[in-house]
């Protein structure tokens, strides 16, 4: 009995320390957040208490406008280039041996054990102009001189597919491992050939996976600034380096957290589309 009491003292104990955690870490900086995107900037003190609309007004400028279309453009171009390359990484995930499977995971979660911006520095390296990339391809004879590839738009979608593929390529894993195989058998066994069984059954069945690796792309990728800022430059920048620049350069804390509010709404509709669509496979 003593035992028990001590086991449900501990649950508490730690469920209460959780709570507390998120309350002061998650809840109270974004309710503060939420609360200066409605001030007014001041120079002296960063925030007055001033209330006002023009903060939100600002976000339709053309200028802040266009930089966040070419982010979601650049989000959306990565997300699908992940989806394209993770989506037969995973197939070919489950197709192996479990032995040879769980191998394969551990190497695709190893890169997690570095840190990201170091990565992002390895592949700057990698993909300048006299790094290992150009002279390979000068070597080989493909090209004769080096091609200009860092500080432009494709670079940026590069950095971004390099660090967030395994964020596609896992929630896909795990959507297509639970696939029921009687499906494939019984499609197989009616006549569908191999392009029927996949856009039939194993596609509409792995739209959660989908959904999910997307999420998991799409909305980091709005906001890594350093992989804008070490490979895109200033033509190149995402939500996020304007966010940064807004609260470290600028000093204008209640337009950035105006942005900040927008891409957290954003994120929250996105969140709700993958909620409707579980529920709606789930029914």
């Amino acid at each position: 009995m003593n035992l028990m009491n001590n086991s449900n003292r501990f649950q508490k104990n730690v469920i209460l320390l959780v709570i507390g955690w998120l309350l002061l870490f998650v809840f109270l900086p974004n309710i503060i957040i939420f609360i200066t995107s409605f001030l007014s900037r001041d120079e002296k003190h960063f925030v007055k208490l001033v209330f006002t609309f023009n903060n939100y007004i600002k976000l339709i400028n053309p200028l802040y406008a266009k930089v966040l279309l070419h982010s979601l453009h650049i989000s959306i171009t990565a997300t699908i280039f992940c989806l394209i390359l993770g989506y037969p990484f995973a197939w070919f995930l489950i197709s192996l041996p479990k032995h040879i499977r769980y191998i394969m995971i551990c190497l695709l979660i190893i890169p997690f054990w570095t840190n990201s911006l170091v990565r992002i520095y390895g592949l700057k390296i990698f993909l300048s102009n006299r790094g290992w990339l150009n002279n390979f391809l000068i070597w080989i004879g493909i090209i004769n001189k080096p091609f200009h590839i860092i500080y432009t738009s494709e670079a940026v979608v590069f950095g971004l597919i390099y660090v967030l593929l395994p964020f596609m390529i896992l929630p896909l894993y795990s959507n297509l491992e639970k696939l029921d195989k009687t499906y494939l058998e019984a499609a197989y066994d009616l006549g569908a050939n191999k392009l029927q069984v996949f856009f039939h059954i194993i596609l509409p069945l792995s739209i959660p996976g989908i959904i999910a690796g997307c999420l998991l792309v799409f909305i980091p990728a709005m906001g890594v600034f350093y992989v804008a800022d070490l490979l895109g430059g200033a033509k190149n920048l995402l939500i996020g380096n304007i966010i940064k620049n807004q609260f470290l350069n600028i000093r204008d804390w209640p337009f950035g957290a105006a942005i900040s509010n927008f891409i957290i709404f954003l994120m929250g509709m996105l969140i709700l589309i993958y909620w409707r669509t579980i529920n709606l496979f789930n029914n």
